[in-house]
């Protein structure tokens, strides 16, 4: 699959345009995170770009979030290995491949991002850094809902916390003009 078919897909399934920006954050930190190590770059940002793609659908019954993505997606050429992290990433299946692991970490991290930059007097990703992250995080209630059990399983990726959040907002920055921030 082309990116460009999966964004079409995006924009068919998913109305929020915020979460649609979501998944487009995703996108960009599994490629970063593919990059760093060594992993396919354009099937990790598919899996990315994807990962919420039936979240209209299930946003009232998570547990079958990810299931009904894999069902929508079982007539495509992804290879398992996608749809395998999908599922990972609500924790319906083990995390096995450096793809789940990454998927896993990856989806939290994008809302903790967004909120640090909001609270920012800039409201922009371009002045935030690593250690302003970092304050954010140890803030038990700031962004409630970026689970930080899930930010820290990046060291299942071998990558500590500030380097996670390091090369999380790095990839962010890179589609700042994408994402409005």
């Amino acid at each position: 699959m082309e990116r460009e078919e999966a964004v079409a897909l995006l924009k068919k399934h998913v109305k929020n345009k915020n979460l649609q920006k979501h998944c487009i954050a995703v996108e960009a930190v599994m490629r970063r995170l593919a990059h760093q190590l060594g992993e396919d770059e354009e099937l990790w940002g598919l899996a990315g770009l994807l990962h919420d793609l039936d979240y209209d659908e299930t946003a009232k019954d998570m547990a079958r979030h990810g299931y009904k993505t894999v069902e929508m997606l079982q007539d495509s050429a992804l290879p398992q290995e996608v749809l395998h992290a999908i599922l990972a990433h609500p924790g319906h299946v083990e995390r096995e491949s450096l793809m789940d692991k990454a998927l896993y970490c990856a989806d939290p991290v994008t809302g903790l991002i967004v909120a640090a930059a909001l609270i920012h007097p800039a409201k922009k990703l371009e002045p935030l850094d690593v250690k302003f992250l970092m304050n954010r995080f140890k803030e038990k209630h700031f962004a409630r809902g970026a689970n930080r059990d899930q930010i820290q399983a990046c060291q299942e990726l071998g990558l500590s916390l500030e380097e996670f959040l390091g090369l999380a907002l790095e990839a962010m920055k890179g589609i700042s003009r994408e994402l409005g921030l």
